[in-house]
């Protein structure tokens, strides 16, 4: 880790999991973000980033996944280590074996797991039985590794998010959980925007405005989508139904369609806002085609640092 980094990151998370980002303070994510952009230069410019040689990550997937599994993979043996994929159909997982057995027995085999599955409960009980690191590929109520990426999208522009404020347009699902935690951690202005039936967890929220109270951050949920998104530097937002909620697909469209991304709503924002959105999109849902393909959309560039953003992760713990 390089001087710069404002926080000994070797010594903070070394063998930690990270499951939410409720477990990082602020100066984790800080230096967590300061590692990705140093690690996304090297390898840009060719130079060796081989801090996990002879490191190897378990991935366990129950929930399908393009990015999460690319970005893990690719992230990993650019990093000079190895990851093996595990569809839970092919495990003994699946087949009745505990989580706890298989937390221990992993522990025996790989040096970190990372799993991306449906219960967050089951990410909590696979990190209590495991002796080495889980990280969360993504729960029903968190996506950490996502929120870490939409946050480098901001820092790389401009190294603090003091005065920006970034406006969520949709499900309040767990993409929309751990945003709200990460703009809490770093002070950044967030609005969750959703129709009422359809808002973040109480809990969460009011952890979220727990910890904005530290950093000064204003963390709001609103149900108006042209005034919510008024002053935005940055819109957000997601498909209307998430893995395991295709049945509800026809009544997500018809109360979700007055909260649709388009040309507009986003009149209401700031001239030079950004647009960004976690993937996969369905154009002419939630976000029209000329928004999400028009000059002010970041999402690819967001989509490929959840490579850099998780191997400064990875390197953060397993280093």
């Amino acid at each position: 880790m390089t001087t710069t980094l404002k926080h000994n990151l070797s010594k903070s998370l070394k063998g930690k999991d990270l499951l939410t980002l409720l477990d990082l303070t602020q100066e984790d994510i800080i230096a967590l973000l300061d590692s990705a952009i140093e690690i996304k230069q090297k390898h840009k410019n060719g130079e060796e980033t081989a801090y996990l040689k002879g490191k190897t990550l378990a991935m366990i997937f129950e929930k399908h996944s393009t990015r999460t599994r690319v970005s893990f993979e690719a992230g990993m043996l650019q990093l000079g280590g190895n990851a093996i994929y595990l569809n839970s159909n092919d495990m003994q997982l699946g087949r009745g074996e505990s989580i706890a057995d298989t937390a221990m027995v992993l522990s025996e085999y790989v040096d970190a797991i990372m799993i991306r599955t449906f219960e967050h409960e089951k990410i909590e009980e696979l990190a209590e039985f495991a002796s080495i690191p889980v990280i969360n590929g993504l729960t029903e109520d968190f996506h950490p590794c996502q929120a870490l990426a939409d946050l480098l999208t901001i820092y790389e522009r401009n190294k603090s998010f003091k005065g920006s404020k970034l406006v969520y347009v949709g499900d309040g699902n767990n993409v929309a959980h751990s945003l709200m935690i990460a703009a809490a951690k770093v002070g950044l202005d967030c609005t969750v925007v959703c129709p009422p039936q359809y808002e973040p967890k109480a809990f969460i929220v009011e952890k979220a405005k727990e910890i904005a109270k530290e950093t000064n951050a204003i963390i709001e949920v609103s149900h108006d989508p042209v005034e919510g998104v008024k002053g935005a530097d940055y819109i957000y937002t997601d498909v209307w139904a998430s893995m395991g909620q295709e049945q509800e697909q026809e009544e997500r469209m018809q109360v979700f369609m007055p909260y649709q991304v388009n040309s507009e709503l986003v009149s209401a924002a700031n001239e030079d806002y950004l647009f960004l959105h976690c993937l996969p999109a369905h154009r002419g849902e939630e976000v029209t085609a000329e928004v999400i393909d028009g000059p002010n959309s970041v999402i690819f560039e967001q989509a490929g640092n959840r490579l850099h953003a998780q191997k400064a992760v990875l390197k953060a713990i397993m280093e």
